[in-house]
């Protein structure tokens, strides 16, 4: 099991990578094995919801 000191958060109050303990897990994305992975967060979340809408029919 990971401790949290070796995990990565997105911060969607503050728009930054935290690491380890940060702000409450309501504001936060992950969390992910690596800083990069972190600050890509709301990228992947927009490919996924694209992703999502066009399997749904509604990305046309």
């Amino acid at each position: 099991m990971k401790d949290d000191d070796d995990e990565w958060w997105f911060c969607l109050a503050h728009h930054r990578v935290e690491h380890g303990p940060g702000c409450p897990g309501k504001d936060r994305m992950g969390p992910y094995d690596s800083q990069e992975a972190a600050a890509g967060a709301l990228e992947l979340a927009r490919r996924r919801n694209e992703a999502w809408r066009r399997q749904e029919g509604d990305g046309d």
